[in-house]
Order: structure tokens, then C-alpha cells, then sequence
């Protein structure tokens, strides 16, 4: 039997990702990661959690292994398995045992979205103990200083079923995320898509109209990471309509009338 380990110094993010401090989260997650804390990230889809998890990962110089969780993920998919390679049995490790190998950070992105037994298994690296106990080889992985686990959710779709328990959360420093403010979102959108300050102005404007909506037929509304879609295909020339359309009204809903009610929002702005 032979332990196969993938290689982290891919995982490194050699280029510093295009991020603006909405506030003093920067510091606050450095400290975390200084004092062996864990991070829980909580705001709405597309604010600029996975983002800013990758603007700290470059900061601190650490691996990033990134596990965007779901309803069929396993124990095993996150510690590891024996699979046959070769004629051989082999250990592989999974994404949360390689990033304590590797002293790197993993972030475990809306793992509201795994089963409840699966987040079990990182309550001993969320605490003073900080090791990851591997029940089918025997180890017992203790976490060097350099690893740090981050995990993330969206309060606006906490239910009965799909909420963070408390024995989870309470183990964690939280960052709290939303979307920002209007000139820091121009920004944003500016930069990332390419499109000019005023058409930027626009669409910042059109996502606060649909955020308006929230409740009253929107489960969500227009995230930054829509407005930079919509903005790259504006400047792929693109009619702004069809550009909020496709981008923005189409991936918010599938509703007829709320789909006319958002168009006729763009309308008003483009």
C-alpha cells in the first residue's frame, strides 16, 4: 500500500487578485490566521467571498484549496480514500487532509450545502486541537501553524433544514459580507469588466432596483458578479439590453412576469 499526496505549489496564487476592502475585514481575517482562529464568511451570492479568500490566500502566501460543497458530499471526499492505481492500493488524500499536509487554507464555500454528518468531520481542526483524525489509515493529522480552514454561507437562504449549527458556527471568527457600497461597486464593476464610469453608474443602479425586489418575487437580487458579466458582454459589443437581460433578468429568475418587470427596469436605465 502506497500514500499518494498531490502536489500544493500549484494551488498557490502567484498573482494578486482585484479586490477592494469593503471594510476592516483584511485585518480582522489576519489576525484570525496569526492566532489559529477559523474564518466563517457570511453575506449574499456574488458579494466577494470567494474573492477575497483568493486576495488572502495571495497576501499570506499560502496554498488555496477551494471545496464547493453540495448535497452528496462525503467525509471521504473531503478526508480521503484508498483507490486502486496500478494494481496497486493507494491513498489519496482529499482537499481537507492535503491542505494540513500542505500548511495551506482550506475553504470549504457554502457548506450549509453538505450533509450534516460530512461538516462533523472539521470540528477537531475548528478547535485548540486542531487535527483531523483519518479513520481508515489510523492517522491522526495535527495541523501545522501555517494551515488555517475557512468556511462560507448566505444567511438568506437559511432554513429549517439547510442552517449552520451552532456547534459549528461558535468555533469560528465570522466576516460578515454584503454587497458595497455604490462608488465602491462602480468601481468594481469598472475594473473588472471594462466598460466606462457611467454605463458602470447604470448598471450598479439597475442591481439596487432588483435588490429592492427581494421578497416580493426575487429570492435574490442582481449580485456584482452579475453586473461584471453583463458589463464584459457591453463591451463585447453587446446591446446593454440583451446584456442585462441574458447576464442579470435571466440568471435571477425564471418567472414570466418578473422577468418583464426586471426588463423594464434596464429599460429605464439603458
Amino acid at each position: 500500500m502506497k500514500a499518494r499526496i498531490a502536489p500544493s505549489e500549484g494551488l498557490l496564487v502567484k498573482e494578486e487578485p482585484y479586490y477592494e476592502p469593503h471594510g476592516g475585514e483584511i485585518a480582522l481575517f489576519e489576525g484570525a490566521y496569526q492566532n489559529r482562529i477559523p474564518v466563517l464568511l457570511k453575506g449574499p451570492t456574488g458579494c466577494g467571498k470567494t474573492r477575497f479568500m483568493e486576495h488572502m490566500a495571495w497576501r499570506l502566501k499560502r496554498p488555496l484549496i477551494t471545496v464547493s460543497c453540495h448535497d452528496d458530499l462525503t467525509a471521504s471526499d473531503l478526508v480521503g480514500r484508498y483507490l486502486i492505481k496500478g494494481g496497486e492500493t493507494v491513498w489519496i488524500d482529499g482537499p481537507l487532509a492535503h491542505a494540513v499536509r500542505a500548511g495551506g487554507i482550506c475553504y470549504l464555500d457554502e457548506v450549509v450545502e453538505a450533509r450534516k454528518d460530512t461538516t462533523v468531520v472539521i470540528h477537531p481542526l475548528a478547535d485548540d486541537r486542531r487535527v483531523l483524525p483519518v479513520e481508515k489509515t489510523g492517522e491522526v493529522l495535527t495541523a501545522p501553524p501555517e494551515f488555517l480552514l475557512a468556511i462560507s454561507y448566505n444567511p438568506g437562504y437559511q432554513s429549517v433544514l439547510k442552517d449552520l449549527k451552532q456547534s459549528t458556527r461558535q468555533r469560528f471568527v465570522a466576516l460578515e459580507f454584503d454587497y458595497p457600497s455604490p462608488d465602491l461597486e462602480q468601481r468594481i464593476v469598472e475594473h473588472e469588466s471594462g466598460v466606462g464610469g457611467e454605463v458602470a453608474a447604470k448598471l450598479v443602479k439597475f442591481a439596487q432596483m432588483t435588490r429592492n425586489l427581494k421578497g416580493s418575487g426575487l429570492e435574490e437580487g442582481a449580485s456584482t458578479r452579475l453586473l461584471v458579466h453583463a458589463g464584459k458582454l457591453m463591451t463585447h459589443g453587446i446591446d446593454p439590453r440583451a446584456a442585462c437581460r441574458g447576464a442579470i433578468a435571466q440568471a435571477l429568475t425564471d418567472d414570466p412576469e418578473m422577468l418583464g418587470a426586471i426588463q423594464e427596469l434596464s429599460a429605464s436605465l439603458f
